[in-house]
């Protein structure tokens, strides 16, 4: 076999690997059934949990997965009766807050946001983003879950602590993950507040070094946290209506999460504000410092001028000047410079150009 049949042999294998599908099993990070409010023993598969909530003894599924490819997330759909544009969302992962209903399946769309710890000179990602799908129907809660900021383990082992939350059914997992997400929102909040305040006192300090570039690079992730952050309020105010398909003790909770989501909005938009008025505040300290600057250019060019024009005087080279030939007119041509020269400083220290 030649070396070029070789290549072609082993390129033909690595698509066929490619091509081979992924296990949806890879994709689930944990499936579990729960019945009166605690989670049964055992491990199942999403298909396994899905038929014992569907037997005489009730109860509900909740599934959670990381990144599903299109392969898994249609096996989930297939299993699970979701429709095929909900697919397409949950694959997809760049959709804006939202909630949609498919007949008796609900889909709650969630940004998720995540503080990144940062030199506050720096222009780097100040603020990572990711993305939620909570898929609700009477008996199973499906979590999409992108970026790898937002686990749900230690939500997850919450409420299996409190099964009297859990008896409320896939609503209260619904409530449970929008408040933590809303939770999380007004913890990012209060970090880039601090870096906002941070820039406003390195601004107005005298001879700072803040740069312009890293307020704008601030003010670019506050954009971007508006707008994972503000569409929610929508979907918050629909989950909150006695058509929503939480009950009514799951609405009243859902009620304290829109109000700290208003809270953190308010933050948000704040910010905005603020940075806009410090990018102005900036760029006129630097225009001012400018101006300074030039004056004090300016004064001292006015100074050297003096002496400038007066050694140009006496070289010009003719016979008959004054006090050319006199054994004081060297001395007196100096002391002439030094004093134009200081009376021109002093006046210019006065009105502050030096």
């Amino acid at each position: 076999m030649s070396s070029e049949d070789g290549r072609r042999v082993v390129a033909d294998k690595r698509v066929s690997l490619r091509r081979v599908p992924v296990p949806t099993a890879r994709a689930i990070v944990d499936c579990a059934v729960y019945r009166d409010g605690r989670r049964l023993p055992g491990r199942f598969t999403h298909a396994e949990a899905l038929a014992q909530v569907r037997g005489p003894e009730g109860g509900f599924v909740w599934v959670g997965l990381l990144e599903p490819d299109p392969l898994q997330m249609s096996d989930i759909a297939e299993v699970f009766g979701l429709h095929p544009l909900a697919v397409e969302d949950a694959v997809d992962a760049a959709q804006r807050p939202k909630l949609e209903r498919y007949d008796d399946v609900w889909l709650l769309v969630l940004r998720t946001v995540a503080y990144v710890e940062h030199d506050l000179h720096s222009v780097s990602e100040i603020v990572h983003t990711g993305e939620l799908l909570v898929f609700t129907g009477p008996d199973f809660v499906v979590v999409v879950r992108h970026g790898a900021h937002s686990e749900h383990k230690t939500l997850r082992c919450e409420l299996e602590a409190d099964p009297q939350r859990l008896r409320l059914g896939p609503g209260a997992v619904m409530h449970a993950i929008a408040d933590h997400v809303v939770d999380t929102y007004l913890e990012v909040a209060i970090s880039v507040e601090r870096d906002v305040e941070a820039m406003e006192e390195e601004v107005f300090t005298p001879r700072s070094r803040m740069r312009v570039e890293s307020i704008y690079q601030l003010k670019r992730e506050v954009v971007e946290l508006r707008r994972a952050v503000l569409p929610l309020a929508g979907p918050l105010a629909l989950l909150t209506k006695p058509d929503s398909p939480v009950s009514k003790e799951v609405r009243r909770y859902l009620r304290d999460v829109a109000d700290h989501h208003a809270a953190a909005s308010e933050r948000i938009s704040d910010f905005d504000e603020a940075l806009s008025a410090l990018i102005n505040a900036t760029l006129a300290k630097i225009s001012v410092q400018q101006n300074t600057d030039m004056r004090k250019i300016s004064a001292l060019v006015a100074i050297a001028a003096v002496p400038t024009m007066i050694a140009g005087i006496y070289g010009m080279n003719f016979d008959h000047m004054p006090e050319l030939k006199t054994s004081w007119g060297y001395p007196a041509v100096l002391i002439l410079m030094i004093s134009v020269c200081t009376g021109l400083a002093v006046s210019f220290r006065r009105n502050g150009w030096l």
